[in-house]
């Protein structure tokens, strides 16, 4: 009889992650505020209120594995919106025995020197860092002592179907009208771009591998581009000449930011895109055989959901 899996966020993580699993025959719930989208085979839609913990165990009861794959409406309610809802995973895993498989991002580290490896303390100096952060610290701390079973893996800037509102694919409709995009930070530096489809190959298997659980994985991600190689590769991808890239002046973020609450909450990430940013996944890769989808279909992938006519690769 096939697996009961509750994939919560229907952006396009969650979306690629019920899919994956659904195409494998199991039974998937896609859990969202609204239950609304775009139709996906095999997997049933369900509204819900993500913090409601009853309803979320309701919703878990005799499933497999729960996937945290929700975001925050805005970037501004972080502090407010994450703690009630993090307390719904965790007691809705507890109470139903699914494995909790987190779907997170690299903010928990902070700024680094060097490539981002699994075992690197989280050391944040930023709230939503500290955020994040505390959540994986609680759910290792209920794992550690027995009340669940969680996993939580990380992802950098992401890229590939869905994908419409991340650093490089957020300024892809322009590049291909042959127009210049603006990134913030250096362009030009090393920056990792994680495909959500690698991530939800990595929650699926990391939430079926109990060997996995209780520790931090890496979803398989091609080596870094610069943001200037990135916009380039997706536009050759499409067909189109490369589009001029230039950065945002830094003083942006604190005069747009007086009025803008997005540019405001930027500042403190925006260490990201002025140094090197760089995922190492070879732990992924070696340990659990994952390995990141091609550059060019990434890049493919990237450009048709801005709308480009992607020609056949022969």
């Amino acid at each position: 009889m096939p697996a009961h899996h509750v994939v919560v966020g229907a952006g396009p993580v969650g979306r690629a992650t019920a899919s994956l699993l659904a195409s494998g025959g199991e039974r998937v719930l896609l859990v969202s505020r609204s239950g609304t989208g775009p139709e996906l085979p095999g997997v049933e839609r369900v509204a819900a209120d993500v913090a409601d913990a009853s309803r979320l165990t309701r919703l878990a009861d005799g499933a497999a594995a729960l996937y945290d794959a929700v975001n925050p409406p805005s970037y501004d309610v972080w502090p407010s919106w994450w703690p009630p809802v993090a307390e719904s995973f965790l007691l809705a895993a507890e109470r139903t025995g699914a494995v909790l498989a987190t779907a997170s991002c690299l903010y928990a580290y902070g700024p680094v020197d060097g490539p981002m490896v699994e075992g690197l303390p989280d050391a944040a100096p930023g709230v939503k860092g500290r955020i994040r952060a505390g959540m994986w610290a609680d759910a290792l701390a209920a794992h550690r002592a027995g009340r669940l079973r969680a996993v939580e893996v990380r992802a950098s800037d992401f890229m590939g179907p869905g994908v419409t509102n991340a650093h490089v694919p957020v300024v892809v409709p322009k590049a291909l009208a042959g127009r210049t995009v603006r990134l913030f930070g250096d362009p030009s530096l090393p920056h990792s771009f994680t495909d959500v489809r690698d991530l939800a190959r990595a929650l699926v298997v990391t939430a079926a591998t109990p060997t996995a659980w209780g520790r931090v994985w890496h979803a398989p991600t091609n080596p870094a581009r610069s943001g200037v190689e990135t916009v380039a590769d997706v536009c050759r991808a499409a067909g189109v000449a490369p589009a001029v890239v230039r950065s945002w002046p830094r003083a942006m973020l604190t005069v747009g930011g007086l009025a803008v609450p997005f540019l405001r909450e930027m500042r403190e990430t925006v260490y990201q895109f002025e140094r090197p940013y760089v995922l190492d996944s070879s732990a992924a890769e070696r340990e659990l055989g994952l390995t990141p989808t091609p550059w060019d279909e990434v890049c493919r992938a990237t450009a048709e959901t801005a709308g480009a006519r992607v020609p056949v690769a022969l």
